[in-house]
């Protein structure tokens, strides 16, 4: 067994889509075209650990991608390291978590001093055994709620939306909304700035640069990664979502903004919320996935937005793992200036 760092091969990468092809718990997050669409982005590194058995056949995947604010000193304190859905590791194996042990060990020696946190977000539950692995090499699990819209069913997934929601969806779309493909990259500029505007005085968390939704869109032109679905009224943009999609088998939110103070008879967010769960009907993928409802003990606004769109939450939780050094009192004056409103 042995692990192959940033290595692809076009036989590495057709060892890697074999291993995905063939698993349940197949993403397009620990996919080669995530692993090219991160090295393009600006401040995103990303890092690829194949695990490949004696017969050199991929039996483990664990895609990575650290994100920064900046370069220098701002760039290292403001460092995360993110895994979305993975390690993806080969279902027949008898040896599932002597892989897992081996992805982690190579993974963690060789970044745990280049950030200030690593995360997993998992998409799926581990077992016991395999979450004292992850505790083994410094990781704790926080529970994390998710809520995951079954798709299978145009009629139940409207039974599982509040009446009032449903209401929206359909005053929405008799109010003269457009919900379209973006036309142009000045049209995705619109939406970014709509994003902008909203993490920057209300959700208060880094947003990523405008090259990271520039080159999604080159993406999503070839069919790659997944869709970007605009909300507009009378040719303005008040609203989109962009929507990585898991061939044949999830789409997902990754970031959804609307314009609803300024557009209540249309109903911005809730369209773009709407959109990506009917093309997941039409084209007849599995779930629609919220991507969190934030900790179960927290009061979370989004979250009894969100709700309103299906009842199936699941608590697959997240690892994580700080710089024993710096993570605290970066978190520290982190929180002040925010206090400050200072970020």
């Amino acid at each position: 067994m042995k692990i192959i760092l940033n290595e692809t091969s076009p036989e590495n990468i057709g060892k890697w889509n074999n291993l995905l092809e063939s698993n349940k718990n197949n993403t397009v997050f620990q996919s080669p075209p995530m692993y090219n669409f991160y090295k393009k982005v600006q401040n995103f590194e990303p890092f690829l650990f194949l695990c490949m058995d004696e017969e050199d056949n991929c039996s483990g995947v664990l895609l990575a991608v650290r994100i920064k604010e900046g370069r220098g000193l701002l760039g290292y304190l403001s460092s995360r390291i993110v895994v979305y859905g993975g390690p993806v590791i080969k279902e027949e194996l008898s040896n599932k978590e002597e892989v897992l042990t081996h992805l982690l060990d190579i993974f963690v020696s060789k970044l745990k001093n280049n950030c200030m946190f690593i995360q997993f977000r998992n998409f799926f539950e581990w077992t016991n055994n395999e979450k004292q692995i992850f505790e083994n090499y410094g990781f704790s699990f926080k529970e994390r709620l998710n809520l995951l819209v079954d798709t299978s069913s145009k009629d139940e997934v409207l039974s599982n939306i509040s009446s009032s929601k449903r209401r929206q969806i359909r005053n929405g779309l008799n109010s003269g909304v457009e919900i379209v493909d973006p036309e142009n990259i000045s049209e995705v500029k619109q939406y970014y700035n709509l994003l902008f505007n909203l993490y920057k005085n209300k959700v208060k968390k880094p947003l990523p640069s405008w090259s990271f939704f520039k080159e999604f869109y080159e993406f999503s032109k070839n069919g790659d990664l997944g869709i970007i679905k605009l909300v507009k009224v009378n040719d303005q943009v008040i609203g989109g979502v962009v929507c990585p999609i898991t061939n044949n088998r999830n789409i997902y939110e990754w970031y959804v903004v609307g314009l609803d103070k300024d557009f209540k008879q249309n109903f911005p967010s809730v369209l773009a919320t709407w959109v990506p769960i009917e093309f997941a009907i039409n084209n007849h993928l599995h779930h629609f996935d919220f991507m969190g409802l934030g900790k179960p003990t927290d009061a979370y606004g989004v979250r009894d937005f969100k709700m309103k769109f299906g009842k199936n939450i699941v608590n697959y939780g997240r690892f994580a793992r700080r710089n024993k050094v710096f993570y605290s009192p970066v978190e520290f004056v982190y929180n002040l200036l925010r206090i400050l409103k200072r970020v």
